[in-house]
């Protein structure tokens, strides 16, 4: 039988001692995977935080659970935890960025006062303005701490007692007799300011004017 002269041999090629070249194979083009933003997380995690520090603003700390956090922060209970370890460490977290926020504020008011008694009167205006101010959520969540159970209570006591340094100092630098007891005169100046929502009232007597008062009295 004759072939087909459109077929070719199989070894026509090697015959010849040339191959024929393999076609030209276009480049695979992969897409790089898409990176994504590092902020969000962040970003994310932020918004948590201050959802949260509402929360216990609002109710308490033992009123406030991670599902009431989830809700508001729009994710489920169990997706929540991507972002915090506990209620415990949040809280806590919470708690020290208030305080670390007030603190800075104080050391900023005072921070141009060089007479000891003009730099106690503007930490005692700056705490007000701090403990009064709606929109701030360290007044509630300081005043939080006895309702937190014990262990995180141990855990915020270190964060207390560097906030209460400021006034420590301050107090310290006073000329005071000789035979008042500056612990006793700090805390009975904090616990007059701590408790500010308590017994201020908008009217009589501007915060400014109030911060004066509390300086001449404690002065006298």
């Amino acid at each position: 039988m004759k072939r087909s002269p459109s077929s070719a041999s199989p070894s026509s090629s090697s015959r010849s001692g040339k191959k024929t070249p393999a076609p030209k194979q276009t480049p695979r083009v992969t897409e790089k995977p898409s990176v994504p933003k590092q902020e969000e997380p962040a970003d994310r995690r932020h918004e948590i935080l201050e959802v949260a520090a509402e929360l216990f603003a609002e109710r308490g700390y033992r009123a406030t659970s991670i599902r009431d956090i989830a809700e508001r922060a729009g994710l489920l209970a169990g997706s929540l935890y991507y972002h915090i370890r506990s209620k415990e460490a949040l809280f806590v977290e919470i708690h020290n960025k208030a305080l670390d926020a007030a603190a800075q504020r104080i050391r900023n008011a005072i921070a141009g006062q060089k007479d000891p008694w003009a730099r106690l009167q503007a930490a005692c205006l700056e705490m007000l303005e701090v403990q009064l101010n709606t929109d701030s959520l360290t007044l509630p969540i300081m005043n939080n701490l006895r309702s937190v159970p014990e262990n995180v209570r141990d855990a915020l006591i270190q964060q207390r007692d560097d906030f209460e340094t400021i006034f420590r100092d301050l107090v310290a630098d006073l000329p005071l007799k000789a035979d008042i007891d500056k612990n006793l005169y700090r805390i009975l100046l904090l616990s007059l300011l701590n408790s500010a929502d308590g017994w201020f009232r908008e009217g009589r007597l501007s915060r400014a004017e109030i911060a004066e008062q509390i300086i001449r009295i404690f002065r006298h």
